[in-house]
C-alpha cells in the first residue's frame, strides 16, 4: 500500500536541529503497526509524513498504491502538486489527530459525517453505527465545546473511520481516555481495518495496551549526534 525508502525530515540546527530518518517501511492491507518512543522522538512527524502533510527532505521512494495504480508521491512533492496529495489524503486515509481536530461550528453529527459529504458519498448509516460503538449517540447534536476531552476523542476516531479509509492513522488516540475506554476505542480501530483490509498506523505512549492488542511494533530510537542535534531512527521491532 505504502513503501518508503530512504526518507528523512530535518528541522533546526546544531543543538536544535532534530533529523527523523526512515531507511525503509512497507505497509501492507491488514497491517496494524504500533509507533513507539519517548516523548519528543516524533512520533506525530511520522504521521504527518504519511498523512502527507509534511514533506520529507530528501526521499529514494515514497509511493502509495490505490486502485487506480501506484502513485509516486516524492514527485508530487518535489513538483509542487498539493492539490494531488490532498485528492489522495482525502480519499485514502483517516486521520485521528492527537488534539481531536473537531469543528467547534459543527454538530457531532455533522464533525462525524463530515469525510463522507466531501467526498459526496451518500449516507449509509455508519455515522449511527459508529456514533453507538463508540458510546457518543446522545452527543451527535451537541456541540464539541459540550463534551469531555474523552468523548472529542472518540468523536474524531469515528470521524476518522466513516468513510473506510484503506490507511488509518491515529496520533494517540487513546491518551484522554480512561482504561476501559482506551480499550474499547483501539478494538474497534483494529476491528474496522480488519474488517475493510485497511492498514493502520499508531502513534501511542501506551507499548502495553498496543502489545496487549496485537499490534507489530515500529520504534523510534533517538541518538545525540556530534553537533548536539539528535537523529531518530525508525526500527521495526522483530
Amino acid at each position: 500500500m505504502m513503501s518508503l525508502r530512504n526518507v528523512r525530515k530535518t528541522r533546526g540546527q546544531g543543538r536544535q536541529r532534530y533529523s527523523l530518518v526512515v531507511a525503509r517501511l512497507d505497509l501492507a492491507a491488514g497491517d496494524q503497526w504500533a509507533v513507539v518512543g519517548p516523548s519528543g522522538c516524533g512520533k506525530s512527524t511520522l504521521l504527518e509524513i504519511l498523512a502527507l502533510v509534511l514533506s520529507p527532505d530528501d526521499c529514494e521512494r515514497f509511493e502509495f498504491a490505490t486502485d487506480e495504480g501506484a502513485v509516486d508521491i516524492a514527485s508530487l512533492w518535489r513538483r509542487g502538486q498539493h492539490s494531488r496529495l490532498a485528492a489522495v489524503r482525502s480519499h485514502q486515509m483517516g486521520y485521528v489527530l492527537q488534539t481531536g481536530g473537531l469543528l467547534d461550528y459543527l454538530t457531532v453529527r455533522d464533525n462525524i459525517g463530515l469525510s463522507r459529504r466531501i467526498l459526496g458519498l451518500h449516507d449509509d448509516g455508519s455515522v449511527g453505527r459508529l456514533a453507538a460503538q463508540l458510546e457518543v449517540t446522545e452527543q451527535l447534536d451537541k456541540k464539541p465545546q459540550a463534551l469531555s476531552v474523552g468523548q472529542r476523542q472518540r468523536v474524531s476516531c469515528a470521524r476518522a473511520l466513516v468513510h473506510d479509509p484503506r490507511l488509518l492513522l491515529a496520533d494517540e488516540p487513546t491518551a484522554a481516555l480512561d482504561p476501559l475506554n482506551a480499550v474499547r476505542v483501539m478494538k474497534l480501530l483494529l476491528q474496522r481495518v480488519r474488517e475493510h483490509g485497511a492498514c493502520c498506523v499508531v502513534a501511542t505512549h501506551d507499548e502495553r495496551l498496543a502489545r496487549e492488542s496485537g499490534m507489530r511494533i515500529l520504534r523510534l530510537d533517538c541518538v545525540r549526534d556530534a553537533d548536539g542535534g539528535v537523529t531518530a531512527t525508525l526500527e521495526e521491532e522483530c
